[in-house]
């Protein structure tokens, strides 16, 4: 009954240390991969915003052409028809500097030819170039506007991004160990139940020995018969919650899992009960300082107060200050007449000025700005909450741990004693001053006092490692 296992009879048993898991998983966990590109597409993200102060060239060029038909005119007579053709080329760089100050160099030329019968009536060019034309915002979007406001903010979802990887990394860590510990447990306990089995059918064969003589009731051997039944349906079990675990692990560290499905992941590790002291003052400064959520929580708030420092900018007036500079060239026959005229800049020109702009009301940048404070506020407070949080957390930890070490003696002493009592009971059974329900008793007892005892120990184990996530630490994989 019990060969009827769940483990398949090709299986290939591969033996693993806890670091081997750690170095799989950070490499094939599909969290952990899912979360790497979150940096990466929010270094774009980022790259996005800059691209608000790459300079914008433009170049157009184009060519008119009209034909006036001739006819006759009462006072001179006939006149031939006007044929007119122009080229015009206008080009241009314009864009953004990271103080607000927009700019933009170019010029144009143009060229006029008109003719009449064939014949060349006049010839024009003419433009303007080297014309720069400035604008500098003096209140609203001086000191912060929407690019430098989304630089501000993807710079820190960047960051966000990267602690939530580092999390993610945090909570694969520790979700592996703990899986790699309960293994151990459910290996162990297979080995627990195992004996158990053992022991009741020893104990059912020497029943079936003294029934046949007549020195035992067959009652006797209808309860060691049960309690094999018994220890067999909880073997079963064990193996049962051993292959789960193996699937637990095996799914953590696959991003292909038909890989593993004939594999056995074999701990090469041993539950150890290694002391350790805890100091809650200095946990707690360590978590505030390390956790990557309070860290995250930090990061918003920061996010928050450039919005708001944002919505109050747009408070204020449009006022900039703006100017023009450049060469003229015109009513010369050719373009290199007007070419030259620009070159030998005798023909400036400037403008310079300022503009105002207020809106009456200004309701809407108004309530933008409150909206933000609110915001802003309501972000402090659930950072406050998350700091609480985070304390009450380790504070939490420390004391499953410790509990946990605690509870490691007490269930080492239990099993102890329970092995001593059953050996003290057979042979009180043998020496006729005992029962055999009294010994079955014992045999449970020290079953689950043996269960009880390494299920003690993967929960030290375990509170640990949760311990240090608390904190925001986790194992180094070399």
């Amino acid at each position: 009954m019990v060969a009827a296992s769940a483990q398949t009879t090709n299986s290939v048993t591969k033996n693993l240390t806890l670091e081997d898991c750690l170095e799989t998983a950070l490499q094939h966990n599909f969290d952990v991969q899912i979360k790497r590109f979150s940096p990466e597409i929010a270094r774009y993200t980022l790259g996005v915003s800059y691209a608000g102060y790459d300079p914008l060239y433009s170049f157009s060029g184009e060519h008119d052409y009209n034909l006036s038909p001739g006819g006759v005119d009462p006072q001179f007579g006939p006149f031939p028809g006007t044929q007119n053709e122009s080229d015009r080329f206008n080009t241009a760089v314009q864009g953004l500097l990271p103080w607000g100050l927009s700019y933009n160099v170019g010029g144009n030329l143009s060229d006029r030819v008109t003719t009449q019968s064939g014949a060349l009536v006049d010839e024009t060019s003419s433009g303007n170039v080297g014309v720069l034309q400035l604008r500098q915002p003096v209140l609203r979007n001086s000191w912060i506007d929407s690019t430098r406001l989304s630089i501000a903010v993807n710079k820190r979802n960047l960051k966000i991004s990267e602690l939530d990887l580092r999390s993610q990394v945090m909570s694969t860590v520790t979700a592996v160990e703990e899986a790699y510990y309960n293994l151990i447990f459910a290996e162990e306990n297979v080995k627990v139940q195992k004996a158990a089995l053992e022991l009741a059918k020893r104990l059912l064969a020497e029943n079936k020995k003294k029934v046949e003589v007549g020195a035992l009731a067959p009652l006797d051997e209808k309860q060691a018969q049960s309690q094999v039944a018994s220890s067999e349906a909880d073997l079963l079990a064990a193996l049962g919650t051993r292959d789960t675990q193996q699937r637990v692990l095996k799914n953590l560290l696959s991003d292909d899992y038909s890989k593993w499905g004939d594999v056995d992941p074999q701990p090469t590790e041993t539950l150890l009960a290694v002391p350790q002291s805890f100091n809650k003052q200095e946990s707690w400064e360590r978590g505030l300082s390390l956790r990557p959520d309070l860290l995250q929580a930090k990061l918003s708030l920061e996010k928050q107060g450039y919005v708001v420092r944002f919505q109050k900018n747009q408070l204020f007036p449009q006022l900039d200050l703006f100017g023009t500079y450049g060469f003229n060239a015109g009513n010369t026959p050719e373009y290199s007449g007007a070419l030259g005229q620009i070159q030998r800049g005798t023909s400036p020109f400037y403008s310079a000025g300022a503009g105002v702009s207020i809106p009456l009301g200004n309701a809407a940048a108004r309530s933008n700005y409150k909206a933000a404070k609110a915001t802003k506020a309501q972000i402090t407070l659930q950072l406050k909450q998350l700091q609480q949080t985070v304390l009450v957390q380790i504070e939490n930890a420390i004391a499953v741990a410790v509990t946990s070490f605690e509870r490691i003696k007490a269930t080492r002493e239990a099993s102890r004693y329970a092995q001593d009592a059953l050996e003290a009971e057979q042979k009180k059974l043998e020496n006729g001053k005992s029962t055999n329900f009294e010994v079955l008793q014992l045999q449970k007892n020290l079953t689950a006092a043996r269960s009880a005892e390494i299920r003690a120990l993967a929960d030290y184990n375990n509170a640990q490692k949760l311990s240090e996530q608390a904190l925001g630490a986790f194992r180094k994989v070399t």
